[in-house]
């Protein structure tokens, strides 16, 4: 009885987002633009148990930025690659070892009125398509507030426990002085824009570093066409799988 009391319950949550978007969209003008963000990761809290000597082979953290194009309906988010990072780190024996830091070519674009979402996501040098549904997820509404590029923030969280081995806790910054159903990867489904997102109290930062409201250019709204078509549950197969076989990060090349 809980259960389908809980189940009730966000299905009345998701039904009052998805008006107040579909709303919100329909009558949006003068809404394009683009936000450029931080992403910052925790790559040592990221190396499992029993592992702990990698740590001195990589970096503690990883920055990299991405832009997030957007209009009245639309979204395309994708990186900004910057020049393969390396990092050489002292050995016993006088040398060193060159850790290769690559930045996947992920893009996603989302469309809230169809709930449409198509992903690119590149993968040991392999490319996938995934087309899936945008799903809504579990969000809390908190009374904390907080600024962010002269935005005023309200904050959101929820916990992700589909997968035990990866739960994730997210808090969100997001703001109703722009459109809603906006914000980086797929966490842009609350009542505004996001512009900040903390995952696992700092394993993974991604921060609005500028909100630029301009009109785009065709060439920066468009839907990912490349790669070999799965559906989530068969990309995460396949990242799991190698993982284990690797027993590392697929996106980490390490050279002598």
């Amino acid at each position: 009885m809980t259960l389908r009391k809980h189940m009730r319950n966000l299905i009345v949550i998701i039904g009052i987002l998805v008006c107040l978007a579909a709303a919100q969209v329909v009558f949006a003008q003068g809404t394009d633009g683009v936000i450029t963000y931080e992403v910052k990761v925790n790559l040592h809290r990221r190396i499992p148990p029993g592992q702990e000597a990698r740590k001195a082979m990589i970096p503690e953290f990883r920055t990299t930025r991405q832009q997030l194009f957007f209009n009245g309906n639309e979204s395309f988010y994708k990186p900004i690659i910057e020049d393969e990072e390396e990092d050489m780190m002292p050995s016993g024996g006088g040398g060193g070892v060159r850790i290769r830091m690559q930045q996947a070519n992920d893009e996603i674009y989302i469309n809230p009125g169809s709930t449409q979402l198509i992903s690119k996501r590149e993968f040991m040098g392999k490319e996938y398509l995934i087309e899936d549904t945008l799903k809504i997820s579990p969000w809390k509404l908190g009374t904390e507030t907080r600024e962010i590029l002269g935005y005023t923030c309200k904050m959101a969280w929820y916990v992700d426990e589909r997968q035990p081995d990866r739960k994730m806790e997210v808090t969100a910054w997001y703001t109703d002085q722009l459109r809603p159903m906006l914000g980086p990867e797929q966490f842009g489904t609350l009542p505004g824009a996001v512009l900040a997102v903390d995952i696992n109290n700092g394993e993974r930062v991604i921060v609005a570093r500028q909100v630029e409201m301009r009109e785009l250019k065709k060439s920066e709204m468009k839907v990912p066409t490349s790669g070999q078509k799965v559906t989530q549950a068969e990309f995460r197969k396949i990242v799991d799988e190698t993982m284990k076989q690797m027993g590392g990060n697929g996106r980490m090349i390490i050279r002598n």
